[in-house]
């Protein structure tokens, strides 16, 4: 018993380093595919877009689509589609082949993202939520820093082609270890299509609204689509979403962290390059640092939140990623004045993931934890994608220029600066929120008869 346990919980973890290894592993082959496909470099973009929309937009429904049908049956078909899917990618005759199968992927990496995390709270003890879900951050990050690293050597070795092999690989591994889940925790009731469909059209509109502009419309549409949801889901019987839920500050939190967490991937290339002059390879070596920290640092963390309590941690990680982001704006032009910083904000960051997660996951019933897991995911993901093009934007605006790709290092350094200040202002916000709700707690169990 206790074996299969491992095995389940190591194809958990594997089906969330896969999710995350599908985003970084074929931002690296966008130039090779460009020159082999021969298509320009926005349409190749798309290969990374596709993905991740598809990925966003379903986190969600595909969590309460867990619920009612079976968390273990799901995590199985989309593991199966996103296996599929890459072996399709890497027989992908041309370029529009290769986007539709890697919104395949995008579809089955939702999947095991958002019931991955919703099945680990079934699979461990109470007692050990935290440590769990720092082994989940923990293969997040591997996956997030290992993509760039595994699929410049797979290029190098076989082709672009080889990427996607080893992703379907690895797919069949984790089908292999989770197949004994069980899906027998369900709940009976029916499938909000309109909700799914209102919903997915807001994410889209959003997604797209932040990554390939016509912002305004697009935003528009978002917050008409968004407003429509909430009236559809508060008069529905079986909503997709309760609109209660909504309201837990554990969510503004992570899209906060998130969106300040893509800042230093948006700003790190352009700094070590053009401000501190550094050497390709000597600037990947230093991006590293930050997802290295955070996957040696996820488990512990995880531990120290079983300990101490859940909390406590959330408030001790955000600081940390303040003092942190403040340094990295205060500090003088160096590669030590960037790195120190950077390990902070990334230590704290860790810190504030697995005492999030616990405390979202530790709390919601069984039958919601599918759609409770993936709406933690989906503020997680939109955090991302507003940290690119918003923060991406404040670093112009520091730097003074519309094209940072031109600018000088000093003016460089200078938007660096603006941009981290800006962080460390939304990070304050962040731990307000985790006190207010900490302060609010107190209050209810306070009022609690003795």
């Amino acid at each position: 018993m206790a074996h299969a346990v491992r095995m389940t919980k190591t194809g958990l973890a594997l089906a969330v380093l896969l999710s995350s290894l599908g985003t970084s592993v074929a931002n690296v082959a966008l130039p090779t595919l460009s020159h082999q496909l021969g298509a320009t470099f926005q349409a190749v973009q798309w290969v990374v877009l596709a993905y991740l929309l598809a990925g966003t937009v379903l986190l969600v429904s595909v969590g309460r689509l867990g619920d009612i049908i079976g968390r273990g049956r799901l995590l199985r078909a989309g593991t199966a589609l996103f296996t599929v899917a890459s072996v399709v990618c890497a027989v992908a005759p041309s370029l529009s082949v290769l986007v539709v199968a890697r919104v395949g992927q995008g579809l089955g990496a939702a999947v095991m993202l958002a019931l991955s995390m919703a099945l680990i709270g079934s699979t461990v003890p109470r007692e050990k939520t935290g440590s769990a879900m720092g082994l989940l951050g923990t293969m997040s990050a591997v996956g997030t820093a290992g993509g760039p690293t595994l699929g410049g050597l797979t290029i190098a070795v076989v082709g672009w082609r080889g990427i996607f092999v080893v992703t379907a690989v690895l797919g069949v591994v984790v089908l292999l270890l989770i197949r004994a889940l069980s899906s027998s925790e369900r709940t009976p009731t029916r499938f909000d299509s309109l909700g799914t469909v209102l919903l997915a059209i807001t994410l889209t509109a959003y997604a797209l609204a932040m990554t390939v502009g016509h912002t305004v419309l697009l935003l528009v549409a978002a917050v008409v689509a968004a407003g429509v949801f909430v009236v559809v889901e508060s008069r529905t019987t079986a909503p997709l979403v309760r609109l209660s839920a909504l309201h837990d500050p554990a969510l503004a939190m992570s899209f906060l962290v998130s969106t300040v967490v893509m800042s230093t991937l948006v700003v790190g290339p352009f700094y070590l390059s053009r401000s501190l002059n550094l050497e390709p390879a000597a600037v990947g070596l230093a991006m590293s640092a930050g997802p290295v920290v955070s996957a040696l640092t996820g488990i512990p963390a995880g531990r120290v939140v079983d300990r101490i309590g859940a909390a406590t941690m959330t408030v001790v990680g955000l600081t940390a990623m303040v003092v942190g982001c403040l340094a990295l704006a205060l500090m003088p032009k160096t590669l030590l004045g960037y790195l120190v910083p950077l390990v902070v904000t990334t230590c704290g960051y860790a810190q504030f993931q697995a005492a999030n997660n616990t405390t979202v996951m530790a709390g919601v019933s069984a039958d919601q934890r599918g759609v409770v897991s993936g709406m933690l995911n989906l503020s997680r993901n939109l955090g991302l994608i507003t940290g690119t093009s918003v923060m991406g934007a404040v670093f112009a605006l520091g730097a003074s220029t519309h094209d940072v790709t031109t600018a000088s290092g000093d003016a460089v350094a200078t938007g660096m600066h603006v941009t981290f200040a800006v962080a460390a202002a939304l990070i304050v916000v962040a731990v307000g929120i985790a006190v207010v709700k900490q302060v609010a707690q107190a209050k209810q169990a306070l009022k609690r008869p003795a």
